[in-house]
């Protein structure tokens, strides 16, 4: 399928080239970058991800990708560590210098299967390139939301076949070990981190030409006032040792900030556990959680800090949705405060915090502080996402009541936020 997907879409892209009739041939060829999966990496069992890697990569390879990204076999643990990075840096040595495979052009075309396969994705893949340009190019289709919610039908119908058990994850829903194996994790300190980060931009800010980056924002701001090109003067302003910061700044006084429109989908988890018995146990559970308290459980979905990963939260989202809970989704990129105060103004029972990007240590201790802040420590925290195991004490003794990592069926887990929250209502 994989070899398929990049066959099709070299097709296609020639497709898309030839309207503008280009004057060097190489015009039609599609340069492509790929990189190895990141939901098919599983906490369970964390070393099946290194054979998961290679095949991913050898699937690349054997698709023509120019340039290829590995990830680390502990990636749904934590970041990586030297020793998960070497083994993930040489699976792609191992594919360049020993099998051969890129010495061939195209070494799967003429198979039947591989063939049929990319005419197919091609069609499919082609009718979608048309309806974006009748709802009037991409721009407007990312405005309208489709591609977004597209994406995110498609992962909540994979998440309910892992989940129920259909679509078969080695170590997670099947032949999972029954003694799992300890692997260490990179431990980071957010504060050193950002205590280095604000030093490197103290020295940067000291050490530059401070009147020649001006002028080099000030240009790039003129620029996006009229129709010059933005990059070529983005270019220039970091060459002047601007930051990445300073240069949206510059470009954000003419155009403003993007913010995205929230938008859930509906009904698909829940199509996929159509007639399980232990679905609709938890719906009505929820279904008598509602006729006691006087209404439905309500759930707030969050991301917080620099962390723009969002389609587990989604999935999150919808599937406790389809289960009955009342759900509410953050914006991106919120602070703990603009959380809790979120939290407050919508009356919720729980906050269920998907933390991809290894703030949690930082961000989630401040958000229960807010919480208390502004007298809602009676709210229930959990969190999801990659999060070492050797985390779950400190955040457990911060006051999370709860943490889910990758590959948890999310059923279960919503019987047991279910569980946390009825523990939480007063006593009648």
């Amino acid at each position: 399928m994989e070899v398929a997907k990049l066959r099709a879409a070299r097709l296609l892209w020639a497709r898309v080239m030839e309207r503008f009739e280009p004057k060097d041939p190489r015009s039609l060829m599609l340069r492509t970058h790929c990189q190895t999966s990141g939901v098919s990496l599983t906490e369970q069992d964390p070393y099946n991800n290194v054979v998961r890697t290679a095949f991913e990569a050898m699937a690349a390879v054997l698709g023509g990708t120019q340039s290829l990204h590995t990830n680390a076999f502990d990636e749904a643990l934590g970041l990586p560590t030297d020793f998960s990075a070497r083994i993930a840096r040489n699976t792609q040595l191992i594919l360049a210098e020993e099998t051969g495979v890129p010495h061939v052009v195209d070494p799967l075309g003429g198979s039947y299967y591989v063939e049929a396969l990319t005419g197919a994705l091609a069609d499919k893949a082609w009718a979608l390139v048309e309806e974006v340009e009748a709802l009037g190019g991409m721009t407007r289709a990312v405005e309208s939301g489709m591609p977004k919610l597209r994406i995110e039908e498609a992962a909540a119908r994979r998440q309910a076949g892992v989940d129920r058990g259909d679509i078969v994850v080695v170590g997670v829903n099947k032949y999972r070990p029954a003694d799992p194996e300890h692997v260490d994790v990179l431990d980071i300190d957010n504060a050193d981190v950002l205590r280095r980060q604000k030093a490197k931009l103290e020295r940067l800010r000291a050490e530059r030409d401070d009147a020649a980056c001006r002028a080099a924002l000030d240009t790039l701001t003129a620029g996006a006032e009229g129709d010059a090109n933005l990059l070529e003067l983005s270019v220039a302003a970091a060459r002047a040792r601007a930051t990445v910061g300073e240069i949206s700044d510059a470009m954000e006084a003419v155009f403003g900030r993007h913010r995205a429109v929230v938008r859930t989908i509906s009904g698909v988890y829940g199509a996929g556990y159509a007639g399980d018995e232990s679905y609709e146990k938890v719906r009505a559970d929820v279904e008598a959680f509602a006729a006691d308290a006087g209404r439905r459980p309500r759930l707030l979905v969050v991301k917080m800090g620099q962390d723009g990963h969002d389609r587990g939260a989604k999935v999150i989202a919808t599937a406790f949705a389809d289960l009955g809970f009342d759900v509410d989704v953050g914006p991106l990129f919120q602070t703990p405060a603009e959380v809790a105060r979120d939290a407050v103004e919508n009356d919720v029972h729980v906050v269920g915090v998907s933390s991809q990007a290894a703030g949690h240590k930082t961000l989630v201790p401040r958000l229960l502080e807010e919480l208390a802040a502004q007298g809602a420590s009676d709210v229930v925290v959990v969190c999801g996402g990659v999060i070492p195991p050797q985390d779950h004490r400190f955040l457990a003794d911060a006051g999370v009541a709860a943490v889910f990592g990758p590959g948890t069926n999310i059923p279960a887990a919503a019987a047991d936020v279910l569980r946390l929250v009825r523990d939480r209502l007063p006593a009648a």
